[in-house]
């Protein structure tokens, strides 16, 4: 079996798939304060660069590219057994991203490209960095790395130990990745939605460089952090939290998709219409939690959930909600006879007081339909 890179996968197998890339330097530990909220509602999937954190130094050598290291992050999502999937990539883990989106459209489902940029600057300063830690290692890239990459208030000690503990040969050859990269004449061709994210003191890759992207990617949404340096992702991490759950949050879009299937489309309207100020927040908390993530989990079928549903409402007495339901099962596919068969079986392990009033409510739901 191939060697592929090293990575941590977070999150329900189930889920929507949700890939992390790290920058020059640092490894997985970048996303730890990121990764778990993101896990929620994806299967989120870290990986290092060869070289940093547990990635082999053999799997990429001198003279690599960015293309070279796109093909690593593919190889291990096929090892996952991961078709499609949502990116995100910070500084060289977003040129990773850009490449995927360029010449993969149809692995990468949404972009976030967080601090990163189309080119970097040219070759010179990435071939003078590359013969710098191949002669003397990467201890001096590590100590002047914290004015690259946070704000003068913020230090993350971990991130700087695994630069200082990445391989020499393995960095120098992802500096050969970065002198190389220029994908400027090729952004327009990215297709799939995409999110820029920049720190507004970002000395590595500035806003503009950001800016630039944001510009030639057709839909393409930038953002700007303030207090955040190259680094955002660590510096900013309840920031980039809510930024990427916005722009990944396929739960709600799809939730809502689901909870009109089940529910139909009259009772979700009259929903909407009734939302208040003081009650959108927790249409959206059902819209991504019950809808987008619940319903939407394939492990059990819709008729399932539904007969699970309607039995745990009868337990506790939420006859209206039952009502709708009962509704929902017929839209599911169940019979009344089935749903009846679900309501006896409540008689035997809830109680018959309350399956009576159940069988009641449904009962109307189903006069209400025209069924016997």
């Amino acid at each position: 079996m191939t060697e592929t890179l090293h990575h941590t996968a977070e999150g329900s197998p189930t889920a929507p798939p949700l890939l992390l890339g790290p920058s020059l330097g640092t490894s997985l530990a970048l996303w730890d304060r990121v990764a778990p909220e993101l896990s929620v509602a994806h299967r989120v999937v870290r990986w290092d660069l060869p070289g940093h954190g547990g990635s082999a130094a053999g799997l990429i050598a001198a003279g690599a590219t960015v293309a070279d290291l796109a093909d690593l992050v593919l190889a291990l999502a096929d090892d996952l057994g991961i078709e499609r999937f949502g990116y995100a990539g910070v500084s060289l883990g977003g040129a990773v991203g850009l490449h995927l989106a360029v010449h993969h459209p149809d692995r990468v489902g949404r972009l976030a490209v967080l601090c990163s940029s189309a080119h970097f600057g040219g070759s010179r300063a990435w071939e003078e960095r590359a013969a710098l830690v191949r002669k003397e290692g990467t201890a001096g890239v590590a100590d002047t790395a914290p004015a690259r990459w946070f704000t003068p208030a913020f230090r993350d000690e971990r991130l700087v130990r695994d630069n200082r503990d990445a391989d020499p040969e393995a960095y120098a050859a992802c500096c050969d990745a970065l002198a190389a990269f220029d994908l400027r004449d090729r952004l327009g061709e990215i297709r799939v939605p995409t999110l820029l994210v920049a720190g507004r003191d970002d000395p590595a890759t500035p806003p503009a460089h950001l800016r630039e992207i944001a510009d030639a990617v057709p839909g393409a949404e930038l953002a700007e952090l303030s207090r955040a340096s190259h680094l955002a992702v660590a510096e900013r991490p309840e920031a980039v939290v809510g930024l990427l759950r916005t722009h990944f949050g396929a739960g709600a879009r799809r939730g809502m998709e689901v909870r009109r299937q089940v529910l139909g489309d009259a009772h979700v309207d009259r929903a909407q219409a009734r939302q208040t100020p003081f009650t959108a927040g927790f249409q959206d908390f059902i819209s991504r939690y019950a809808w987008g993530e619940i319903w939407t989990d394939e492990t059990l079928t819709r008729r399932e959930r539904s007969m699970v549903t309607m039995t745990a409402l009868v337990a506790h007495g939420h006859l209206d909600e039952l009502a709708m339901h009962v509704r929902a099962a017929l839209r599911n596919g169940l019979t009344p006879d089935e749903i009846g068969a679900v309501l006896q079986q409540c008689a035997v392990y809830v109680g018959v007081p309350a399956a009576n009033s159940a069988f009641a409510a449904a009962q109307r739901v189903l006069a209400d339909e025209g069924i016997g």
